[in-house]
């Protein structure tokens, strides 16, 4: 198994404290690893080395020829390039990322545009899009102020089940801290049960 565990805060975690999200990523990974001792584990961690925005500059490298880019457009491309490389040697995904303002973190957006690129990870075909990030398990650790789950307010995770599949990856968990403003207990508790029940199945 090789896991990849993706930190997408904009607060790192330090044993008890600070970003809810990854501190349970970290237990939903120690435990996936628990139960597969060989496997391999790479976090890229978005909170404490920010990947950069998509932005003009870097949409002119990437629509260059690679034979004719500068060597900072070479440089900005090798960027999403290793972000790509680490999704696609990853046959087991965990994503700690907390609701910011309704949706994902713009840390892990900026890994989404990184990785979404046409002819590598997805194509277009005449029958649409086809996904090319196949066989993956993913689990999503998210963290929330308040109780969105199932809510017309929860805009995330429609998102994210969208934009994985779109990528090619249907098979996909999610665990739910809410109430972190004012019940941090209770929704820590009712998240790490749910990362017992998908660690037992």
């Amino acid at each position: 198994m090789n896991i990849l565990q993706i930190n997408a805060s904009a607060r790192r975690a330090t044993d008890n404290e600070g970003s809810t999200s990854t501190r349970l990523a970290n237990e939903l990974t120690a435990g996936l690893r628990a139960a597969n001792p060989a496997a391999t584990v790479t976090v890229r961690d978005l909170t404490l080395t920010p990947h950069p925005v998509l932005d003009e500059a870097a949409l002119g490298a990437l629509f260059t020829p690679a034979d004719k880019r500068s060597p900072e457009q070479a440089a900005r491309v090798a960027l999403d390039d290793a972000l790509i490389a680490e999704l696609q040697a990853a046959d087991t995904v965990v994503i700690g990322v907390p609701m910011y303002n309704f949706n994902v973190t713009a840390q892990f957006k900026n890994w989404i545009d990184a990785v979404a690129r046409a002819g590598v990870t997805f194509k277009y075909t005449e029958k649409g899009p086809v996904g090319l990030a196949t066989g993956k398990k993913v689990y999503i650790v998210t963290s929330r102020g308040g109780i969105h789950r199932d809510q017309p307010s929860d805009q995330m995770t429609p998102y994210l089940r969208t934009v994985l599949a779109f990528l090619g990856m249907t098979d996909v968990e999610f665990v739910y801290a809410e109430g972190m403003a004012f019940a941090a207990e209770q929704g820590l508790s009712q998240a790490r049960a749910q990362i017992n029940q998908l660690l037992a199945a």
